[in-house]
């Protein structure tokens, strides 16, 4: 078939350069698509002081090291700037500005339809993401409140948010560093926590936690899990006069069943703990000054912040989805199988250890020798 690519990647961040690397060092075709103007452009517009919360020994994509001088935690500059390096080593030339609305099965190809062009190819792997549309909720009255409400995605650092009063609604990752970011410069800041949270310290001792977990979970006889909950007792400890329960599930459990990792503390604890950080339930509803909480107590706030998400969405641009996605919406498999032969799926398991960045690591070499064998038979067949 005329103009038919063999592989098309979607989206130009972490994930779809691990595959598009991991093509060109088989030496295997692939064209790229992005829809922003840069490399890895979320990397380049999260808030300023990020740090990746996996050490750098296991968050580098396929075939390239960070640079040896890069911390042990890489900070997001740093990380766009390896993105940027890495698209030039391996000559990774994204069509950038190509949005994708649809993409749907044609005979026994795919049909991708974007803001620019139609492709047709052999293979799709769709590398968007489970934090690719901001999730923001509404509450009542919302639209009565005077004051400004973002998404964190909006974010950037303390600046806007001088001398004012900050709520923050969510205490994920995310929520618990802006939290301790608006803290640190004598800020206003409460956050509003609806359920138990878990919660690890990135490093004991100068020690990462991620590769101790890791050593833990080899540990016979749940050791390692009973090992670990003695140490989240002593470091974190009980925090239910702050106002937050925490959760008796065992962190790596909770992961594998719900994808959600657990607040990784960068020194929240300890603000919340000197009282720096308020913590209040969950959010009733508005009013013109602030938030109504669930208990009834009236809460007066300048902003919000929503620290509440992303949703992968992938069911906006595929045809159909009957049986390839979980309970939450995200693609079940990285190979995609029956009537879904030929799409393929990365950046979506945060179901593992050892962080997003680890999993498509091993995910792009799954897909990519999967790639690489079908494309060794159709040679040979030829």
């Amino acid at each position: 078939m005329e103009n038919l690519i063999q592989n098309l990647i979607i989206g130009a961040g972490p994930a779809g350069l691990s595959i598009a690397g991991r093509l060109r060092k088989k030496n295997i075709s692939f064209e790229i698509l992005e829809q922003t103007d840069k490399i890895a452009w979320s990397w380049h517009n999260h808030y300023d002081r990020l740090l990746l919360h996996t050490v750098k020994e296991l968050s580098h994509l396929p075939h390239l090291e960070f640079p040896k001088d890069y911390p042990r935690y890489v900070p997001k500059a740093k990380l766009a700037e390896y993105y940027k390096n890495y698209a030039k080593h391996f000559n990774i030339k994204p069509h950038f500005g190509t949005s994708v609305k649809q993409i749907k099965k044609k005979d026994n190809y795919w049909e991708v339809l974007t803001n620019a062009k139609s492709f047709i190819a052999e293979n799709v792997i769709v590398a968007t993401g489970v934090n690719r549309v901001p999730y923001i909720p509404t509450w009542e009255n919302q639209d009565r409140y005077k004051g400004d409400i973002i998404h964190s995605r909006k974010y950037k650092n303390t600046l806007p948010f001088m001398g004012k009063r900050v709520l923050i609604i969510g205490m994920g990752n995310t929520g618990a560093e802006l939290a301790l970011d608006l803290s640190e410069q004598d800020i206003d800041v409460t956050v509003s926590v609806r359920s138990p949270l878990l919660i690890v310290p990135r490093d004991i001792n100068g020690r990462p936690v991620q590769t101790t977990a890791k050593k833990l979970e080899k540990l016979p006889f749940g050791l390692g899990r009973w090992i670990g909950k003695q140490v989240r007792k002593v470091v974190i400890g009980d925090l239910s006069k702050y106002g937050i329960t925490i959760s008796k599930d065992d962190p790596i459990d909770h992961l594998k069943q719900t994808g959600k990792t657990p607040v990784i503390d960068l020194g929240t604890v300890r603000q919340i703990k000197s009282r720096k950080i308020k913590v209040v339930s969950d959010i009733d509803c508005f009013f013109e000054n602030g938030v109504v909480l669930k208990d009834r107590t009236l809460l007066e706030t300048d902003a919000v912040i929503l620290a509440t998400g992303y949703k992968a969405k992938v069911e906006e641009f595929l045809e159909y989805t009957d049986g390839l996605l979980d309970q939450y919406s995200i693609p079940n498999t990285p190979i995609g199988e029956g009537e879904y032969e030929g799409l393929y799926f990365i950046g979506f398991d945060n179901y593992k250890l050892g962080g997003i960045l680890g999993t498509i690591y091993n995910d792009s070499k799954t897909i990519v020798d999967h790639i690489s064998k079908l494309h060794t038979m159709k040679k040979t067949v030829k």
